[in-house]
C-alpha cells in the first residue's frame, strides 16, 4: 500500500477441489491406503489377512472443522452429508448457515479436538495460528483420531506430531502441507506408515489451475494498464 503496488490473489476458485483432497486424504489415512497399496507393489501381499490393515471408518462419527472457512464448509458438507457425521467446528464467528443445514456446533478448540473423531484443518497461517495444533492439542485428541492438514505446514508441530503416531496416541494423519516443502525422503512422517503425505496438490485439478490462472493473467493485463484488479488483496 505504501508504495502503490497491486497485489492480487485468485480466490475461490480452489475450493471444491482442495475440500475433495481433504476427504481424500481422511480415507487414505484412516484406511491405510498407501501403505497397504505399497505392500502390493513391493510384492509382500502373500494373502489376505483377517485383522490386516484395519481402519477407522467415518460413518456417524464426529468431524471436527478447524476454521469454518469456504474449504472447512466445502469438506464439512461432503463428509456430513454423505456420512452423516455429526460437526463439530471452530471459527471466529457463528456459522449459522452450517448450524442450520449441517446441524454444526461452534466449540472451542480443546472441546473439539477431544470429541472429533476426525479433526481437518482449514484455517489460515497467521501468528495466531503457528503451531496451534501443537504437542499439547494433539494430547487431546483421542487415541483413534486421525488428522488432516490442507491449510499450510506450519499450522502443526510437525516434531509433536512425529511422537503422537510413533506412541500411537493418535490413530493416523493426512497432510497435503508440510514444512518445509518438500520434507527430506529421511523425515520421520515420511517414513511413517501412519502418516500419507502428498505434494500440496490442493488445487491440482485441470479445472482449478485453468481458472487460477485466467484471473491471474486478468489481474497482471489490470496492472500493467493501471487499472483496478479483478482480484485484488490491497
Amino acid at each position: 500500500k505504501t508504495r502503490g503496488i497491486a497485489v492480487g490473489n485468485t480466490p475461490d476458485v480452489l475450493t471444491d477441489a482442495t475440500a475433495d483432497l481433504a476427504v481424500s486424504l481422511l480415507f487414505a489415512a484412516s484406511r491405510h491406503v498407501l501403505t497397504a497399496g505399497n505392500q502390493v507393489c513391493d510384492g509382500e501381499w502373500k494373502t489376505w489377512e483377517p485383522t490386516g490393515w484395519l481402519g477407522v471408518e467415518p460413518a456417524g462419527k464426529t468431524l471436527g472443522i478447524v476454521g469454518m472457512g469456504r474449504i472447512g464448509k466445502a469438506t464439512a458438507k461432503r463428509l456430513v452429508g454423505g456420512w452423516e457425521m455429526d460437526l463439530l467446528y471452530t471459527s471466529r464467528s457463528d456459522q449459522t448457515d452450517m448450524e442450520k443445514e449441517l446441524s454444526g456446533r461452534r466449540v472451542e478448540l480443546d472441546t473439539l479436538l477431544a470429541e472429533s473423531d476426525f479433526v481437518s484443518v482449514h484455517v489460515a497461517l497467521t501468528d495466531q495460528t503457528r503451531n496451534l495444533i501443537d504437542e499439547d492439542a494433539i494430547s487431546k485428541m483421542k487415541s483413534t483420531a486421525v488428522l488432516v492438514n490442507t491449510a499450510r505446514g506450519e499450522i502443526i508441530d510437525q516434531d509433536a506430531l512425529v511422537k503422537a503416531l510413533e506412541s500411537r496416541s493418535i490413530f493416523a494423519a493426512g497432510l497435503d502441507v508440510t514444512t518445509p516443502e518438500p520434507l527430506s525422503a529421511d523425515h520421520p512422517l515420511v517414513k511413517s506408515p501412519h502418516c500419507v503425505i502428498l505434494p500440496h496438490i490442493g488445487s491440482a485439478t485441470h479445472a482449478s489451475r485453468n481458472a487460477m490462472s485466467e484471473i491471474a493473467v486478468d489481474n497482471l493485463i489490470a496492472g500493467l494498464s493501471d487499472q483496478p484488479l479483478r482480484c485484488s488483496v490491497t
